[in-house]
């Protein structure tokens, strides 16, 4: 009877840990992350070992080794479950990120996009086979020529299953540069933001517990309209009711940044997610304080200009400086309810 009662309260206590355990989920903007060959359909001549660049595999594998260290160190006691990447040219990238560099002991799989864009970078979505199954997955394109614009990057959603048996929509975006000036380049992000307003109004329409997750550069700040009116995502408050099929930006209102622009901090990377993870109560949750800007001191710099800190990039111009990348990543924890 007592060994019955010792596996009782063993069981009980593993399964506490294991529901204390957050889902981690991150994004990172990786700056560049292009292999050393040539897509003769792709505008990479930039990143090529005859370019002004002189971008080659020396530099290529240190890249990895730098994205590497950054989601490592990004774990708690497992590294994030879902880890979402934009500026990523193609699979040759992600199946070497995954298998050959420090990684590949973590044993991620990845969905990618395999987008119009001209310079051929794609946003990507690895995860853990053990806490996320892909049910489905959809690469989202934005129409380009009937706005006489420039092909954009896809918008990818996979839908997958987590351990309480809840579906997570998950959407991981690059929106349209501000090439050329903010106000030129707006009417394109918030054109994009309408599609991805679109879809996901789609699925918190048909989801009875409607867990979604947009994450992504926004190369828009939190108070900008393709974030504050199109996709209506402001920070949750206190004093109103979440509403469960509405958007809550995570990172607005928060002092620090993710990219710093003439001695200035600014926010262009978000993480979004339905009023029903802010709720409580569900098998799933989350909250305003669970995500966070992942400041590292590794990836941080003097600003010699400027001063303060500021993000070690990858490249300055045709400059190669040897750091992670020109952004900072982010991340948000979800409780899950085993």
């Amino acid at each position: 009877m007592k060994k019955r009662y010792l596996a009782i309260a063993l069981l009980f206590s593993a399964l506490a840990l294991n529901a204390a355990e957050p889902f981690r989920i991150m994004f990172y903007n990786v700056e560049n992350l292009f292999d050393c060959q040539h897509d003769t359909l792709k505008n990479d001549n930039e990143f090529l070992p005859t370019s002004v660049m002189k971008w080659d595999e020396a530099k290529y594998n240190d890249k990895l080794s730098k994205i590497s260290k950054v989601i490592i160190a990004t774990s708690n006691k497992n590294v994030p479950d879902l880890v979402g990447l934009c500026e990523v040219e193609n699979d040759n990238c992600l199946t070497d990120l995954t298998k050959h560099s420090p990684l590949r002991e973590a044993g991620y799989k990845y969905l990618m996009t395999e987008s119009p864009d001209q310079r051929g970078i794609d946003v990507a979505l690895l995860y853990q086979r053990a806490t996320f199954r892909p049910i489905s997955k959809d690469c989202i394109r934005i129409p380009s020529k009937e706005i006489d614009r420039n092909p954009t990057r896809d918008i990818l959603h996979v839908t997958g299953q987590i351990a309480s048996g809840d579906s997570l929509d998950v959407f991981v975006c690059h929106m349209p540069s501000r090439s050329g000036g903010e106000e030129q380049s707006e009417p394109y992000r918030l054109f994009t933001a309408q599609i991805l307003k679109l879809y996901a109004d789609s699925v918190m329409a048909v989801r009875k517990n409607p867990n979604v997750i947009i994450m992504g550069d926004f190369n828009d700040y939190p108070t900008n309209n393709s974030i504050a009116k199109v996709l209506g995502a402001t920070a949750p408050s206190e004093k109103n009711k979440v509403e469960t099929r509405k958007l809550y930006n995570l990172m607005d209102g928060r002092s620090d940044g993710t990219y710093r622009y003439k001695g200035e901090w600014n926010i262009l990377d978000q993480m979004i997610v339905s009023g029903n993870l802010l709720n409580g109560g569900n098998n799933v949750s989350t909250s305003y304080d669970k995500a966070q800007i992942l400041k590292y001191p590794f990836l941080l710099e003097e600003d010699d200009r400027y001063g303060g800190d500021t993000p070690s990039r990858t490249y300055w111009g045709n400059r190669f400086h040897g750091g992670y990348s020109d952004h900072l990543p982010i991340a948000l924890d979800l409780m899950i309810n085993n």
